[in-house]
């Protein structure tokens, strides 16, 4: 008799099973959807922040490896050699030469000064907007994803209400579901959120030190190519490891 009453009671009510992926099955295309759109913000913003990372110290480490090399060429032509052909320091000295092979056209030398000086400017330009592609898009998902992952729970919640009143109760089978995804999609919106607005604030401070050193570095062939090449900045030698004094041999024991 037990035992019968064991199996009925286990047919009558049978245990649902609760889960990620089962709320997901419960949220149907919305769900999913919302879900997708999530996965590709997340995606995208740790792809930008690699790429950009790397963009970024490349920047960095070619003024800080040829820099010397650079200032102790002859010319500026020959000094543009040192750097990379692609490289955002080879782009100003290029347009440096070019701006100044231009204004021997004009009989000002003011306006030859501010010649050079906004072509080198424009450089810097095109050189930040550049590095900052890709930024806007850290800056939108960081501002976005929770209110995707918001609207996910919202729906989630909708349909744990319209379960509610479908059943006529609110037992826990009718209502897990739909909350349990709810609480999923919130969660998923601050994990791809987060990420996205500490990486933009990363590279964008990054940016700004890479902009001040193309600032200072266009500021220098200013000042060399207004000057025929008298002013150079002063470039310290590297620096060779001090040698360790040698130990002090032991004084001869007495007999």
């Amino acid at each position: 008799m037990l035992i019968d009453i064991l199996a009925a009671a286990g047919t009558e009510a049978p245990q649902s099973q609760f889960g990620f992926m089962e709320a997901m099955e419960q949220g149907g295309p919305v769900a999913w959807s919302i879900l997708a759109v999530l996965v590709i913000q997340s995606v995208g913003s740790f792809y930008i922040l690699f790429t950009k990372f790397f963009e970024q110290s490349k920047v960095i480490k070619q003024l800080q490896n040829n820099r010397a090399a650079f200032w102790r060429s002859s010319s500026l032509a020959e000094g543009a050699t040192k750097f990379d052909k692609n490289s955002a320091w080879r782009q100003l000295v290029d347009d440096a030469l070019s701006a100044d092979a231009e204004h021997k056209n004009m009989s000002d030398s003011l306006e030859a000064h501010d010649w050079l000086h906004g072509s080198l400017a424009r450089s810097e330009a095109a050189i930040n907007s550049k590095l900052a592609s890709g930024l806007p898009f850290l800056a939108t998902t960081g501002a976005t994803a929770p209110f995707v992952g918001l609207l996910g729970t919202v729906i989630g919640i909708y349909r744990a209400l319209i379960n509610i009143g479908i059943a006529g109760s609110a037992s826990i089978d009718k209502v897990a579901g739909p909350v349990g995804e709810a609480l999923i999609m919130t969660a998923i919106g601050l994990l791809v959120a987060v990420p996205a607005v500490f990486a933009y604030n990363y590279l964008q401070s990054r940016n700004k030190k890479i902009a001040a050193m193309l600032s200072g570095f266009s500021t220098e062939l200013l000042a060399n190519i207004a000057s025929n090449g008298a002013v150079k900045p002063t470039i310290q030698a590297a620096r060779t490891p001090a040698k360790a004094p040698a130990a002090a041999k032991p004084a001869p024991k007495k007999a």
